[in-house]
């Protein structure tokens, strides 16, 4: 049954003769399953501008496809599942890697794959078709059109997903803003704004192009908007250029690192009779003599959950470890922690401990931002099984963001993995650390674009607080960031082996290291006044 009708012209309809009028007005009258399957293409095809792929340009389309068909959706109804499907084709698309997790133990997971492939897209779905209801209510109320009507859509798109990144303990992969991981000038705008400042910016000139056929807008005032907003990308782009030819390369001095990167397959990473084999790998990579004509190493970052064994009850394995530990460094590295309550219960931790070269336990951390249904089962009371990777007994949280001091190293934030993926949230904000350290297991996801999207991701976590990122990952990848975003180590999906380098200086605190979102909330505040304005004058 058809759900919607096509507006009115004076309602915002679409012009003819106007530019992109043919694509736009067609868009405008679909309906039904037709509308639908059009916003899960377009949906699909933003996705493309995010990592690996990067195709920025893309969403030229896409967001004006997305305005476009809403358009034509007259009731709520229409507006909100218009934006679910559009959801839906993005993040199958954008999180298909998330189900090659189950496929380590196939038989025992198999009932979490329909899950895995359509169900989280669906419930991530809900928070764009949530964006696209609001903009057709406020829209419809404040009679909003032209240029309003897209800095609207912009501002309840970055409101969704910001809360998209918070709700329920936060999902805040693949924002629209790390579309610009692969353009380093226009990137260094995080450092002020944040993701998702870069986000709204990032949607509202997408969206412009969707002026060009609306007749509430002229023909001229549509093109300089379109024209504005490309330049206001190219100033960003020039400004963090400026910003990138005055840095420096400057590093520690008296720090050499070695990150290792065993790549263990899952599938192997926790077969008994190949525990012993993994460890042994470890301790030979970390053996291996540095390059000739290099410093050599102080101190050697392992992978999440590198050691098979609880290092801390485990004096043989720590005395190996010290084997092969630098002289007066130590070896950071993952291993799970267990305690024995008063009530006979197991708690286990994911944690980090930095062992030195007497076999001592100097530092530990316990991961506070657990995986759900990865690291815990939140209706274990309901499922069947327990979590993923913490199996019968959930992992316990940390108690949050903390800065280690191991001897030698000046002092860092330690993130497990997942604990990367949230801005704002890498650190002690009352203990600023000089880098960050994440260590990560991400085999679970083969050689799929999840890897490349964490990698990314923790790039942006660099640039936004300007602290080096020191990024340690079992199957890769594995690498340094210095305060910039720029790489000076690298280490392949799927290679076995290590990269030495130096540990890159701390930059000043930035804008975002120091006020966080309260600039996206400045940013928002100033969009919505240009909305009124926008509104008054057209």
């Amino acid at each position: 049954m058809p759900d919607a009708t096509l507006r009115p012209a004076g309602a915002g309809g679409i012009a003819a003769g106007r530019p992109g009028h043919r694509l736009a007005s067609r868009l405008a009258t679909l309906t039904g399953w037709r509308r639908y399957a059009a916003a899960a293409a377009f949906g699909g095809l933003a996705t493309f501008a995010l990592p690996p792929a990067g195709a920025v340009p893309v969403l030229l389309l896409a967001f004006p496809g997305l305005l476009w068909l809403l358009e034509g959706a007259a009731t709520r109804r229409a507006a909100f599942f218009t934006g679910w499907w559009f959801g839906f084709g993005h993040f199958v698309l954008g999180l298909y890697w998330i189900s090659f997790a189950l496929l380590t133990d196939v038989a025992k997971f198999w009932w979490m794959m329909p899950f895995a492939i359509a169900g989280l897209p669906a419930l991530l779905a809900i928070f764009i078709g949530l964006a696209t209801l609001v903009l057709h209510i406020v829209c419809g109320r404040l009679k909003l059109s032209g240029l309003a009507r897209i800095l609207a859509f912009a501002i309840v798109w970055t409101v969704f997903e910001y809360l998209r990144g918070h709700v329920f303990t936060g999902f805040p992969w693949n924002l629209i803003g790390y579309s610009w991981t692969g353009f380093l000038p226009v990137l260094q705008s995080v450092a002020v704004i944040g993701i998702y400042g870069l986000g709204l910016l990032t949607v509202a000139v997408a969206a412009l192009p969707a002026l060009l056929p609306d007749p509430s807008e002229s023909v001229m005032r549509a093109r300089a908007s379109v024209a504005v907003g490309l330049v206001l990308l190219g100033a960003m782009g020039l400004a963090g250029w400026v910003r990138l030819s005055q840095a420096d390369s400057a590093t520690v001095p008296g720090v050499r690192l070695r990150v290792v990167q065993p790549a263990i397959p899952q599938t192997l990473k926790w077969v008994p009779s190949e525990k012993a084999r993994n460890f042994e790998r470890l301790l030979e990579l970390t053996a291996e003599p540095a390059a000739a004509g290099t410093a050599p190493v102080t101190h050697v970052v392992w992978p999440e959950t590198a050691v098979p064994f609880f290092v801390e009850r485990d004096g043989g394995a720590r005395q190996a470890m010290a084997s092969v530990t630098p002289p007066g460094g130590s070896i950071i590295t993952g291993a799970p922690r267990i305690r024995v309550e008063e009530d006979g219960e197991n708690r286990f931790w994911n944690s980090l401990h930095a062992v030195d070269g007497s076999g001592a336990v100097v530092a530990s951390f316990d991961k506070f931002h657990l995986v759900p249904f990865g690291e815990y089962m939140p209706l274990r009371g309901i499922l069947p099984v327990g979590g993923i990777a913490a199996g019968a007994t959930d992992f316990s949280s940390g108690p949050g963001p903390a800065t280690l001091d191991v001897p030698g190293l000046p002092p860092f934030s330690p993130l497990i993995c997942y604990e990367v993926i949230f801005p704002g949230a890498v650190k002690d904000f009352h203990n600023r650390p000089d880098w960050l350290l994440n260590v990560t297991n991400d085999a679970w996801y083969g050689k799929t674009a999840g890897p490349h999207q964490h990698f990314e991701i923790a790039r942006v976590r660099a640039v936004e607080e300007g602290l080096p990122l020191v990024r340690a990952a079992n199957t890769g990848i594995s690498g340094i960031f210095d305060g910039y975003g720029r790489v000076t180590a690298y280490l392949g999906l799927g290679e076995r082996g290590v990269v030495d380098a130096d540990l890159p200086v701390m930059l000043p605190i930035t804008p975002y290291g120091r006020f966080g979102d309260i600039i996206l909330v400045l940013l928002l505040m100033s969009f919505s006044l240009v909305t009124t304005i926008a509104r008054q004058t057209r």
